[in-house]
């Protein structure tokens, strides 16, 4: 009976040591882990003409190119927004990026990102700690918060599959969202089309047609 009563016990033991690995296995791999890469180039943009029209929760939306995209980049935090509401349905996540120096120093340097609201926010313990990358501004060229439009389900899916710590490569354009309902309501959204800015209106919103892992 003891030698039964120890086997349970092992047995339960070894359930539980797999539950929680099961468990910590999760969590990072659902939130990610903060990394660093060098060599990180600023996306690329180039002017180009066109855009696309569809259906979307009762609204008749038109999105309007305003320049091809292609970002390489590490993302550095991630923030989903489910819901039915024309916003949500037509951007379900956003991804903040970083590269070059940022990048380089996201390990060194904990820029407690975060993201809230559509906007992407971050601080540091000290101002002495941005020395390697030079001051606030350099930050804010070096990193953007990213609202992300799939341009179809596939696309959807490997939206949804971006972590924290992953080297992703997004292609798409910048765009300009403009939709009207049947009722009258109007729905304008736009994308920041330079590095350099912040605040309001400095987000980059991508009609994502594809995404590749880096590393």
């Amino acid at each position: 009976m003891y030698e039964e009563y120890e086997r349970k016990s092992k047995f339960k033991y070894i359930l539980v040591l797999i539950i929680l690995a099961g468990l910590i296995a999760y969590g990072v791999y659902a939130k990610g882990t903060r990394s660093h890469l060098n060599g990180l180039m600023e996306p690329i943009q180039t002017e180009c003409e066109g855009g696309t029209e569809f259906t979307l929760r009762g609204y008749d939306v038109k999105i309007d190119y305003l320049y091809e995209y292609d970002a390489t980049a590490l993302v550095v935090h991630t923030k989903d927004y489910p819901g039915m509401s024309l916003e949500r349905r037509l951007s379900p996540k956003d991804v903040a990026l970083a590269w070059g120096s940022v990048a380089a120093y996201n390990e060194m340097i904990d820029f407690h990102w975060k993201q809230r609201g559509r906007w992407v926010y971050w601080n540091t313990n000290t101002y002495e700690e941005l020395k390697p990358i030079g001051d606030v501004s350099d930050v804010d060229s070096q990193s953007s918060n990213n609202h992300l439009v799939p341009a179809d389900v596939n696309v959807r899916r490997q939206i949804a599959k971006i972590r924290r710590g992953d080297v992703v490569r997004i292609r798409g354009y910048l765009v300009n969202i403009n939709a009207k309902s049947s009722n009258g309501a109007y729905f304008n959204w736009k994308s920041s089309t330079k590095r350099t800015d912040s605040g309001d209106g400095a987000c980059e919103l991508i009609y994502v047609t594809a995404v590749d892992w880096v590393k």
